[in-house]
């Protein structure tokens, strides 16, 4: 699905990604770990085109990627959520999923303008794509409420459904568990799965240890800009220089 080959990125003289190289295979679930500043977003933000790498390359279903415009990239089948809940707090959280969706449509200016047949079976499929999605992401009920109205647990949940609305067979996602509470992550957790029942592949970033853990198929650690470790949820948490660099001595106590 995924291949990364001898990825790197610097800022001037700062080594934010270094000689990164890892898969994900169709239908993992594999999480990026690691202290901040290490390297993480870096590398979500290379594989989607919003950097370009200082060197290496990233290939998709063995298409080579690397330096596309995000636009070409998320075309071709991956999507992303941001570190920071990215919605249109305005709109409703129907509108949002419209949104995304119209990636996959094809009418243009004229059509919309005209209202040709296109246009109207273009809407139909729209709205339908979207009230699937607001069903799976578990906001129907609130679908035609505005995005700012719904709560941030909830707008985490959205954000996740506006990337899914662009079909994705790639699902990045950049920190779901974060600023929403032990209580809430279960919401998040459930739709992180189904998403992923559903065939489409995932890889996160995340901090909590206990949802990754939980999820992953694999787990890739990275610390100042290298991968340290890559393996399975129970092996990485075992590892040495994982526990030395992020996890601590106290993890297993």
């Amino acid at each position: 699905m995924l291949d990364v080959r001898d990825l790197s990125k610097y800022f001037g003289g700062l080594r934010a990604v270094d000689s990164l190289t890892f898969k994900i295979n169709r239908g993992e679930i594999v999480s990026i770990i690691g202290p901040n500043g290490s390297g993480k977003s870096t590398v979500f933000n290379l594989i989607t085109g919003f950097h370009k790498p200082s060197s290496g390359r990233v290939l998709a279903a063995g298409e080579d990627i690397t330096g596309l415009k995000p636009y070409n990239i998320a075309v071709k089948g991956i999507a992303r959520t941001f570190q920071h809940t990215t919605i249109y707090a305005q709109n409703t959280v129907q509108g949002n999923l419209i949104i995304g969706y119209r990636l996959r449509t094809k009418t243009g200016i004229f059509g919309a303008v005209l209202r040709n047949p296109r246009t109207t079976m273009e809407e139909k499929e729209c709205l339908e794509k979207a009230d699937d999605i607001a069903q799976m992401i578990g906001l129907y009920e609130k679908r035609l409420m505005p995005a700012s109205a719904i709560t941030q647990e909830e707008q985490k949940r959205l954000a996740i459904g506006l990337a899914l609305a662009t079909c994705p067979q790639l699902l990045l996602l950049d920190e779901p568990m974060g600023g929403v509470t032990d209580k809430e992550m279960k919401p998040l957790i459930d739709v992180i799965r189904k998403i992923n029942d559903q065939g489409v592949t995932i890889c996160l970033i995340e901090h909590k240890m206990s949802v990754v853990m939980s999820i992953s198929t694999r787990v890739v650690v990275l610390n100042y800009g290298q991968k340290i470790a890559e393996g399975s949820p129970a092996d990485v948490s075992k590892d040495k220089n994982v526990i030395e660099a992020y996890l601590g001595e106290g993890y297993h106590a």
